[in-house]
């Protein structure tokens, strides 16, 4: 279980670095919209794009917070809707998953 929280804490500094950057984005760090209309329709159309990105990485790292919660609980390895130890082949895939295969498709 060491292996997987070593992995889910990496996967955690990544993913906040990415969300800084997403940030960062929004705010306009780089400058503001261009005075070109197509341009400025362009970087509208990415913000778009940074906003949906930006939405699946908080949702990426909620879920590893959880599972690095489970794991410092003792519990990391059972799924939580069954009780049931979770295939390591699957926690391999997908360290921060937090059910088993079973109650995954259900």
């Amino acid at each position: 279980m060491s292996n997987r929280k070593a992995e889910l804490e990496t996967l955690r500094a990544d993913l906040k670095v990415r969300l800084a950057r997403f940030e960062a984005h929004q705010h306009r760090e780089d400058g503001a919209l261009d005075k070109d209309f197509e341009e400025q329709a362009s970087q509208t159309q990415n913000d778009e794009v940074v906003d949906s990105l930006e939405t699946e990485t908080r949702e990426e790292l909620a879920q590893i917070e959880r599972a690095l919660e489970r794991i410092e609980n003792g519990i990391g390895d059972d799924c939580e809707s069954c009780g049931e130890p979770i295939d390591p082949r699957r926690l391999q895939v997908l360290p921060y998953t937090t059910l088993c295969v079973d109650c995954a498709e259900d």
